[in-house]
C-alpha cells in the first residue's frame, strides 16, 4: 500500500509539473502574441500621453490588457461622443420590445415638433444625425456647456428655436441634437428619466457599475456618459456576442445589425470631426471598414475627450484605448496604427470577402 501510494504521489507530481509546464507556455505565448501591440503602444506614447488604458478583448475574454500612468481600467473618466453607443443600443432595446419603431415620426411622440414645421424627422434619421436641424459646426460646439436645466427644456429648445438647415434625410451633421431627441422619446413612453432608463436596460445588466450619465442639469444622452474602459468593455463584448452578456440578452442580433449598417453616404456628409472624416455612419457608431460585397466589419465610437472604442467583426474582437489627452482630433494616425497592429496579430481569423 505504501508503494502504492508513493506511486500516486510522484504520478501527481509529474502531472502538476507538466501542467505548470503548459500553463508557463501558454501566458509566454500570449505575451508574444501582443508584442507587436506594446511595441506600437510604445511608438504612440507621444500622441497617448502619459496616462492610458488599452484592453482588447477574444474570445470570451479580456486578452490584453496595458495601464500607464494614472489611468486604470477601474478609472473614471468622461467620455464624450462615445456616449452616442450607449444611447442608441439604449434606444433599440425599446425597438426590441415593440414600443417604438425607428421610422416613427418624432412629432408622434413630441407634438411641439409639429407645431414648428419639424413633423417629418425619424427617430432614425435623430440617431444617425439626419434631422436637417441647424447645426452649429465644430467639435466646440458639441462639447459647450449645457445651459439647461432638463432634457424637456433642451429639446423643446430644437424644435422651437433652432431653424431646418436641411430636409430630413439630405445632409449629415455631426451633432448632439438628433441623439438627445431620440433620448427625450424614451422618456416620455416610459415616463422616466433617461439616466434612469440607461441604468435599468444598459448599465446593471452590464455590470457597468462605475458608469453614469448623472448631471445636476440637464443630462447629455449625446455626451454626458463617465464610465471606465472595464465597463465599456462589457458594452463591446456584448455587441461583439451579438447581444448577449453573461447568458443573458440585452440586444437581439437584428437591433445590432441596424445599428451597424450605413445610413449615409459619403456625399451627404456636411460636417464630421477630424477623427471621423472618410467614414460613413450608422446608429450611434461610425462605419470604418467594410468587406468587398459592402457588408459593415468594423464600427467605432471615438469620443473628443480621449476615448476610442471600437468592434472589428471581420477579426473578431473588440478593443478599446482610454487616454487623458482631452483632445484626440488628431488621434486618427495613431489609433489607426494601434488598430492595424492588432488586426495582423489576429489576421488568420479575417477573410475579406466574408
Amino acid at each position: 500500500m505504501e508503494n502504492l501510494a508513493l506511486k500516486m504521489v510522484k504520478t501527481c507530481c509529474k502531472v502538476s509539473l507538466f501542467i505548470g509546464v503548459l500553463l508557463f507556455f501558454q501566458v509566454a505565448y500570449g505575451q508574444n502574441q501582443f508584442e507587436p501591440l506594446q511595441q506600437e503602444l510604445k511608438v504612440a506614447q507621444k500622441a497617448l500621453g502619459k496616462n492610458y488604458v488599452c484592453m482588447v478583448y477574444k474570445d470570451g475574454k479580456i486578452a490584453f490588457k496595458q495601464e500607464e500612468g494614472d489611468l486604470k481600467t477601474n478609472t473614471q473618466i468622461p467620455i464624450a461622443g462615445s456616449s452616442k453607443w450607449l444611447t442608441a443600443a439604449l434606444v433599440m432595446t425599446f425597438v426590441d420590445q415593440g414600443k417604438l419603431n425607428l421610422d416613427d415620426k418624432v412629432s408622434m411622440y413630441l407634438p411641439i415638433f409639429a407645431t414648428y414645421g419639424k413633423a417629418y424627422i425619424t427617430i432614425r434619421q435623430c440617431l444617425s444625425h439626419l434631422t436637417g436641424i441647424q447645426t452649429p459646426i465644430g467639435i466646440g460646439n458639441v462639447l459647450q456647456k449645457n445651459k439647461f436645466a432638463t432634457l424637456e427644456e433642451q429639446v423643446n429648445a430644437f424644435a422651437s428655436k433652432r431653424e431646418i438647415q436641411d430636409n430630413p434625410g439630405v445632409a449629415f451633421r455631426y451633432s448632439n441634437i438628433g441623439c438627445n431627441i431620440a433620448a427625450r422619446i424614451l422618456e416620455v413612453i416610459s415616463k422616466k428619466q433617461f439616466d434612469q432608463l440607461m441604468a435599468e436596460r444598459i448599465f446593471r445588466p452590464l455590470n457597468m457599475r462605475n458608469s453614469s450619465f448623472y448631471s445636476n442639469i440637464a443630462v447629455n444622452p449625446s455626451d454626458g456618459a463617465i464610465t471606465t474602459a472595464a465597463d465599456y468593455m462589457n458594452f463591446l463584448a456584448m455587441l461583439l456576442n451579438k447581444g448577449v452578456f453573461n447568458n443573458r440578452r440585452i440586444l437581439s442580433e437584428k437591433a445590432i445589425e441596424e445599428m451597424e449598417k450605413p445610413e449615409t453616404n459619403l456625399s451627404i456628409i456636411q460636417y464630421a470631426p477630424p477623427f471621423a472624416n472618410g467614414y460613413n455612419y450608422g446608429l450611434g457608431v461610425w462605419i470604418i471598414g467594410s468587406n468587398t460585397n459592402g457588408t459593415t466589419t468594423a464600427v467605432a465610437s471615438p469620443g473628443a475627450t480621449g476615448c476610442y472604442p471600437w468592434i472589428d467583426r471581420c477579426h473578431q474582437y473588440a478593443a478599446l484605448i482610454f487616454e487623458k489627452n482631452q483632445n484626440n482630433e488628431q488621434m486618427r494616425e495613431p489609433y489607426a496604427n494601434i488598430k492595424n497592429t492588432i488586426n495582423q496579430i489576429f489576421v488568420e481569423n479575417c477573410n475579406p470577402s466574408n
